[in-house]
């Protein structure tokens, strides 16, 4: 009997965890400024990421690329709303970009990274 209680605990202790992290890997981004493969006219500050549930503003990162490397690290306002990452950076010179993000869960699990392509043209 005590060999099967055993077993159950750590059966369950096994399914919580599988089911914590299952419930992690489920964040979903909601919105984005700029949109994937945006092509913005005037250049923006202003970058934001909105996911289905709050993140954890102090361990998340936003940070702007170009031809594979940074150009900006954005520092995410802690204000925001708690599923917003937002944060703004100097105005951009034309050409195109990634806005590079990864978010933590409120329990601190490394959760998603991405990468939204944009494009800044020219001006006529």
């Amino acid at each position: 009997m005590e060999f099967s209680i055993r077993r159950l605990a750590v059966a369950g202790l096994f399914a919580l965890a599988f089911s914590a992290s299952a419930s992690a890997q489920d964040v979903q981004v909601m919105d984005s400024a700029p949109k994937a493969q945006a092509v913005i006219g005037e250049p923006g500050s202003s970058f934001f990421v909105r996911f289905d549930r709050p993140i954890d503003h102090i361990h998340s990162n936003l940070s702007i690329w170009r031809d594979g490397r940074p150009v900006e690290h954005l520092q995410p306002r802690l204000q925001s709303s708690p599923d917003v990452l937002f944060a703004r950076a100097p105005t951009l010179p034309p050409g195109q970009y990634m806005l590079r993000w990864s978010v933590r869960t409120m329990e601190g699990v490394k959760v998603i990274e991405g990468d939204i392509p944009f494009t800044i043209k020219t001006p006529p």
